[in-house]
């Protein structure tokens, strides 16, 4: 397995060698920096580290400088681990879109949702509301109705659907088919859509198997 960090851009959609028009999702992946090769040695597994995005030295902790001095770098923003990592690699390498992706494989997505704060049932967990306004249900359109039983067993039952918090969790969308790959621009065409907002940074697992 590989992968590779990248940067939501957006939406768009393209047409098929058939003719069809197929929505997908526009990333920017990499180029990314190997910043540590882990090994069973040292680290007790193996996995590489890749670093993605820019970020000021003024913000960067003095341990991490040392740690991206060491691979002759600049301060990055995201740093993710991938276990077998497919391409061999070593310290200090950049790694291109290139080198991990190719159209027509599936790969895992994963990224932070959008935020929606606290929500209720209705937009949370799709509930239709009490109902009509007849009968005195003058304010009950959006409410989530009777939520526990009578003197028994006269508690609220653990994870029962209520408003709460929504979004802002880490997502993970399986088999996304790569549409197209442009190595000059550092771009992906992913089918279908990706958790997250724009210029949120997400991460490409591909399930590459070794030769």
């Amino acid at each position: 397995m590989s992968g590779i960090l990248g940067k939501k851009i957006g939406m768009t959609s393209i047409f098929t060698p058939e003719g069809e028009s197929v929505a997908c999702t526009v990333i920017e992946a990499g180029p990314c920096v190997v910043t540590q090769v882990k090994s069973i040695e040292v680290d007790g597994y193996e996995a590489v580290q890749l670093a993605f995005g820019e970020k000021k030295e003024k913000n960067t902790a003095k341990p991490l400088l040392g740690h991206f001095k060491k691979a002759n770098t600049t301060p990055k923003r995201k740093l993710v681990e991938f276990k077998d990592f497919v391409v061999k690699v070593s310290l200090g390498d950049t790694i291109q879109v290139g080198d991990v992706c190719e159209a027509g494989e599936f790969v895992d997505v994963v990224g932070t949702s959008k935020g929606k704060g606290f929500q209720g049932v209705v937009k949370r967990h799709g509930f239709s509301g009490v109902g009509a306004g007849t009968h005195g249900q003058h304010n009950r359109q959006r409410h989530p109705g009777s939520i526990g039983a009578c003197s028994f067993p006269a508690r609220v039952f653990k994870g029962l659907r209520m408003a709460g918090r929504t979004g802002g969790n880490r997502v993970t969308v399986q088999n996304l088919r790569v549409l197209r790959v442009i190595p000059e621009k550092n771009l992906v065409l992913i089918s279908g859509s990706v958790p997250g907002a724009k210029n949120s940074i997400v991460i490409i697992d591909n399930h590459r198997e070794i030769i």
